[in-house]
Formats: C-alpha cells, sequence, structure tokens
C-alpha cells in the first residue's frame, strides 16, 4: 500500500531552524530559504497550490489572493498573533481557517513596551546617540533631563493579555494605571492591577501622562488615536505604540511632536512599514524600532510550535485551537 501523501504546506518566511525542522518532519514543506518578502505574484502561487499557507504580518492576503486560492486550501496557519493583514471575511466565504499564536507574546510585547516607556521619559536613545557622537562634555546638573515615572498615570488602550502584563509592570514603576477597553475587565482584574476604568477614551486621554495602545489593529481601531483625539492629549504626555502602526495617525502624530504639542513618543510599529514618515527620522523626542515587541528566540520558537499543533491538529481531522472567530477590540 502506497505511503499516504503528506500535505503541501508552503511558508512564507525563514522560522527558527527547530521549527522548520519539524515541518519538514511533519509535511511536505516549502520553505523561504533567503527570507525574501514574497511578491503578490509568489503568494497568489503558493496559495494556489499550497494545502495549508503559513504567512506572517508581512504578507498581505486580501480578497483578490484569497480568490486565486486553489481548492485544496483550507487552512491559513498565521505565524503570529495579529491577523489584520488577512481578510477574515473572504476567507470565511472561501471555507479557509485561519489560525494564529495568541498568548505566546505577550511577555516579550510587554516588556518591550515598558521598555519604550522607559526609553523615552528618560531620553535613553538621545542619550545613547549623544555618547556615541562625541558630543557629551561630562556629567552637570542640568542635562539630559527627563520625566520620573513614579506617581504619573498610564492609560493603557486595550486591556488584553499584553495589556494587563505591562500594567504589572508599570505598577512596579510606581505608575497608576488607567485603562480604556471595548468591555470593561472582571473587577478581580481590575482589584489587583488597581485600575481606573474609563468607558470614554477621550476623557481618559486627556488626563493621562502616559498613553499605551496594546489593542489590535481592526476596522473600529483605525486611526482610533486621530488628529482630534491626539490633541487632546497633554503637552507634558507620551505616547507608546507596540500594537499596529494603524492606530495612530501617524502624519498628525508627527507633526505634534515636531511642534513639541505631544512630548515625547516611542514606536515599534508604523502606519506604513517598513516606510517611517520622514519627520520622525528628524525627532529627538521620539525612539523609533524596527516591530521588534516579541522578538525574542524563545517568543519565536513559541509562535512556531502553535503553528505546528495548529496544523497537524487540523490535517489530523480536529478543530485547530487557535481558530480565530473574529478579531475585536
Amino acid at each position: 500500500m502506497p505511503p499516504t501523501k503528506k500535505p503541501l504546506v508552503v511558508v512564507t518566511r525563514k522560522l527558527p531552524d527547530v521549527i522548520e525542522t519539524r515541518m519538514m518532519e511533519l509535511f511536505q514543506t516549502r520553505l523561504n530559504l533567503d527570507d525574501h518578502p514574497l511578491s503578490r505574484a509568489e503568494l497568489g502561487e503558493a496559495m494556489a497550490t499550497a494545502d495549508v499557507l503559513v504567512p506572517t504580518v508581512t504578507d498581505r492576503i486580501d480578497a483578490g489572493l484569497i480568490a486565486e486560492a486553489g481548492p485544496q486550501l483550507k487552512l491559513i496557519a498565521n505565524f503570529g498573533n495579529g491577523v489584520d493583514h488577512i481578510d477574515l471575511r473572504a476567507a470565511r466565504e472561501r471555507g479557509i481557517i485561519v489560525t494564529n499564536t495568541p498568548g505566546v507574546l505577550t511577555e516579550d510585547t510587554a516588556d518591550m513596551t515598558m521598555a519604550l516607556i522607559l526609553a523615552v521619559a528618560r531620553r535613553l536613545s538621545e542619550g545613547e546617540r549623544l555618547v556615541r557622537a562625541g558630543r557629551w562634555s561630562g556629567w552637570a546638573p542640568t542635562i539630559m533631563l527627563g520625566t520620573r515615572l513614579t506617581g504619573k498615570r498610564l492609560g493603557i488602550i486595550g486591556m488584553g493579555r499584553i495589556g494587563q502584563a505591562l500594567a504589572r509592570r508599570a505598577k512596579g514603576f510606581g505608575l497608576s494605571i488607567h485603562y480604556h477597553n471595548r468591555k470593561r475587565v472582571h473587577p478581580d482584574v481590575e482589584t489587583e492591577l488597581e485600575a481606573t476604568y474609563w468607558d470614554s477614551l477621550d476623557q481618559m486621554l486627556s488626563r493621562m501622562d502616559i498613553v499605551s495602545i496594546n489593542c489590535p489593529r481592526t476596522p473600529a481601531t483605525y486611526h482610533l488615536l486621530n488628529a482630534r483625539r491626539l490633541q487632546l492629549l497633554k503637552p507634558s504626555a507620551i505616547v507608546v505604540n507596540t500594537s499596529r502602526g494603524e492606530v495612530i495617525d501617524e502624519a498628525t502624530l508627527s507633526r505634534m511632536l515636531q511642534r513639541k504639542e505631544i512630548a515625547g513618543a516611542g514606536l515599534d510599529v508604523f502606519e506604513h512599514e517598513p516606510t517611517i514618515d520622514p519627520k520622525l527620522l528628524k525627532l529627538d523626542n521620539v525612539v523609533l524600532l524596527p516591530h521588534l515587541g516579541s522578538a525574542t528566540y524563545e517568543g519565536r520558537v513559541d509562535m512556531g510550535e502553535k503553528v505546528l499543533v495548529n496544523v497537524k491538529s487540523f490535517i489530523d481531522g480536529h478543530t485547530p485551537p487557535d481558530r480565530v472567530i473574529q478579531s475585536d477590540f
């Protein structure tokens, strides 16, 4: 009796070796060995031939691409938590299941968010550039003065896993925790975090010293921080974003930072990444990172393990544990 043909799994980017090796063992796997972002034509070819597609955030899988999928493609097993780059409605209409990798990047992203808060408040990047440029002439009482965190108010937009993990860290730095969320969290969580809930985002924004964006990118959160809302912020406020760049009106944010209408920002994501607003690149009051929120070796391996479980479960005839039903804020 001939062996059962293994399903074809197409992986769009280079994954950790341990994950790719296991995929090769379990499935007929096509890897992206040189790690180049796939063109639209290459993505279309992958979707036309694959039984399972394993994309990442760099792959824009819109309705047009999904229409090109072969009838055998029944699972898109995303390597990553966010699925705003996939047209979920079009996938559902074609009978394609979409999975993601929730939970495994929570602590890493919360760490990075806290790091950005510290970096902006204490001007770490600016100071590091000063030293590297050979322009530091020694300690002085009024040079490079930043902002103390203790006693300040942190407003978290999106109190999910990452928002709560950030709140736990921020408490340790003496920050007062405030949050806005689509739904109020359980009272026990509020008690643990000593968190104040704001039903009105506008009301919260006008009172915060630091605002952290930790909500997913959905139609409801596109430009959630639009020009009107950004103008509610205090001139001394700091904005940090480790979620998705599209949640902020980046052009308005850039102008306000340039005019010192907002004190500073820490950005790990951008509205048109990898393209960054040129105005941001010239500003000293902004810390810019290349989408490093979940970039730890452990996190990437954990994400890969989630993908493996989702694909294996689906192929074995079971419902994948991380099936995406909807993505709400």
